[in-house]
């Protein structure tokens, strides 16, 4: 691991494995209410990909905005959303985040800082570096934390984007979640350059590449990077080489990857690289992890309950928040 940048202790560390131990079971609960039809609509699980949301989480300040795509549950608890209002947008109830009527792909959280939660491709880069428009034009000194997949980055409105956010010297850290497929589609077949790092280079945004499957890495780039941002040096980008360890939703069976790709970054997974970090290190023991578990599925029963309890939304809310003044 490449710590050496790293200012965090071994509270936080703990704090972190956590996180991410809690985005994954809070997936593995959304697939299984998915499932039993209590989750409709479409679906798109973070599960393998944890470290990228729990580097945002330790990294960011506590007004910096994050805007992404669908892929977006582990992102919206990485803005301290309250995971039952979570789930409970999920599963489409009044409780939830969008008052039941965003669900998995719309997910909304303006008070906690989250933006979305988009399903076009790509849409979010835009509004994301609008956000960057707003933070400068304000001198509120925070970061537009704009996400996008590898499919979304060869989409024209990025680039559109980037000369925007150049031009305009924006506070806006760009990062491309690299997880090897737009939806079933290879980078190798759908992207002429697989490296995506250097896709800012003719706005002369840099870039640099890290490996999105080791926290401290994850968090060192972004710590970094919204450094760099918030002393004036503008938009920075960095390409996150990630993986999903289920389909891209929940209706795909993922039968394009190969056994051995999906066992080659199962062996690199996250949070097991985390906790044998903390274990080697002397950081906690086995008790601590084993307190930890229990922690975890008592709240993830907790969420469950809330979000099944929580009523329907009223048909008439179908006529409401359709205009803002």
């Amino acid at each position: 691991m490449s710590i050496q940048n790293t200012k965090l202790s071994n509270d936080d560390i703990i704090s972190a494995y956590e996180f991410m131990l809690f985005i994954r079971r809070f997936e593995e609960k959304a697939s299984e209410l998915y499932g039993q039809g209590k989750i409709g609509g479409f679906c798109h699980l973070y599960i393998g990909q944890e470290a990228v949301a729990c580097g945002i989480k330790y990294a960011k300040s506590a007004n910096d905005k994050i805007i992404t795509a669908y892929r977006d549950h582990g992102l919206i608890l990485a803005c301290d959303c309250d995971p039952k209002s979570v789930m409970a947008e999920l599963t489409g109830r009044i409780d939830g985040t969008s008052l039941g009527k965003g669900g998995s792909m719309h997910i909304f959280d303006i008070k906690n800082n989250f933006y979305g939660g988009h399903g076009i491709v790509g849409a979010q880069v835009s509004i994301g570096t609008g956000l960057g428009f707003a933070a400068k034009y304000k001198s509120d000194n925070s970061v537009s934390i704009t996400l996008m997949g590898d499919g979304a980055a060869n989409q024209g409105q990025v680039y559109e984007s980037f000369n925007m956010a150049k031009l305009w010297n924006l506070p806006v850290l760009y990062i491309i979640e690299n997880n090897g497929y737009a939806m079933g589609t290879s980078v190798k077949r759908s992207s002429s350059t697989t490296s995506f790092f250097n896709r800012g280079i003719s706005f002369e945004i840099p870039g640099f590449a890290v490996d999105g499957m080791d926290f401290f890495t994850v968090y060192d780039a972004i710590r970094i990077s919204l450094d760099k941002i918030r002393n004036g040096s503008g938009p920075q980008l960095i390409e996150i080489i990630t993986y999903r360890y289920r389909g891209h939703s929940m209706s795909d069976p993922a039968k394009y990857r190969t056994k051995d790709e999906v066992e080659h970054f199962k062996s690199k997974d996250p949070i097991q690289t985390l906790k044998k970090h903390i274990l080697n290190n002397n950081i906690a023991n086995e008790i601590i992890f084993k307190e930890i578990d229990k922690k975890i599925k008592q709240k993830i029963n907790d969420i469950e309950k809330f979000s099944l309890e929580s009523p329907l939304p009223n048909e008439n809310l179908l006529y409401e928040h359709i205009y803002s003044n």
